[in-house]
């Protein structure tokens, strides 16, 4: 089932208010603003080149929909896309219906009137569902909760989704943008990338440095235990020494999973006395092996 099927889909005239001939507005493109923190991306793709054409032939047969800001010019809700296929048309200007919106009923009108595209990135779910949630709360929908339910709740039975997957996807936005694109791009699993979003952007930059020199992304095994690393390592940006051991140590993590086991044991009672009690088996192979890499680059000459 595609992502728009599973979605309450709501008309064009509940979203927007049903437009009469007086109600519509030719606006200048040139005083129309985006959407701040709008989080749907318009590509240049070839569904725009469809849309593009589609204006050309019959002009913009849906109003976008746009509110007053307070410098004048309008803000748009919906048509991000339509307006940006009259630009590259050379068009002057677009219908518009104007409305007027309070910031939380327009940041509602923004997502209702994008998530239903049929292609949703995660990147995109995630920030909308995170903008209509916490507009939804300011609203009064939901202190935390309105009635009996929680406001995530109500949300997921609009979309169709899980409340804990709807707090997942909430979560990728707490990643780093070179790491959210990876996500986008199918080269890290959204299960994988929602345990990477607990670590502070000092440590997701490190992790990108440690998966361009391996080449490799981790696995949700090695995401959890990367996790629990960071909580040991949290302010890597403040001390040299902490990040050197969290980059040495997630390269180790991303290596171990595929190196061939060693043969080479050392008990844990030979060596628990060179490290906190509260150090684990895999805590010490760690620092052995970072401290063996120091030592192999010092004494590289030999």
């Amino acid at each position: 089932m595609s992502n728009a099927a599973k979605i309450n889909l709501n008309s064009f005239d509940s979203l927007f208010g049903e437009p009469t001939a007086t109600g519509i507005v030719e606006i200048a493109l040139s005083e129309l603003t985006e959407f701040n923190g709008h989080p749907f991306k318009v590509i240049d793709d070839e569904k725009m080149e469809e849309l593009k054409e589609s204006i050309s032939e019959n002009g913009v047969l849906n109003p976008i929909l746009v509110r007053k800001d307070k410098n004048g010019s309008y803000e748009i809700i919906s048509g991000h896309r339509r307006k940006h296929a009259c630009e590259a048309l050379g068009k002057d200007t677009i219908p518009a219906i104007v409305k007027d919106l309070s910031d939380d009923e327009a940041a509602i009108l923004m997502v209702d009137s994008n998530i239903q595209r049929e292609e949703i990135l995660p990147s995109e779910k995630a920030y909308a569902y995170r903008i209509k949630l916490e507009a939804m709360k300011h609203q009064g929908k939901a202190s935390s909760q309105v009635g009996t339910k929680r406001t995530d709740e109500i949300l997921a039975e609009e979309t169709g989704e899980s409340r804990n997957q709807i707090q997942r996807y909430i979560r990728l936005t707490y990643l780093v943008a070179d790491i959210l694109n990876m996500v986008d791009n199918k080269k890290i699993p959204v299960n994988t990338a929602v345990e990477l979003s607990f670590l502070t952007e000092e440590q997701q930059s490190v992790l990108l440095d440690v998966m361009a020199a391996y080449g490799s992304v981790p696995s949700i095994r090695e995401a959890v235990e990367i996790k629990e690393l960071g909580k040991k390592y949290p302010d890597i940006g403040n001390d040299v020494r902490d990040a050197e051991y969290f980059y040495d140590t997630c390269l180790y993590i991303l290596q171990s999973e595929k190196a061939e086991p060693s043969k080479l044991s050392f008990s844990k009672k030979s060596l628990k006395g060179y490290f906190p009690k509260d150090y684990s088996i895999r805590d010490m192979e760690c620092v052995i092996i970072s401290l063996l890499e120091k030592w192999a680059e010092e004494y590289s000459d030999i």
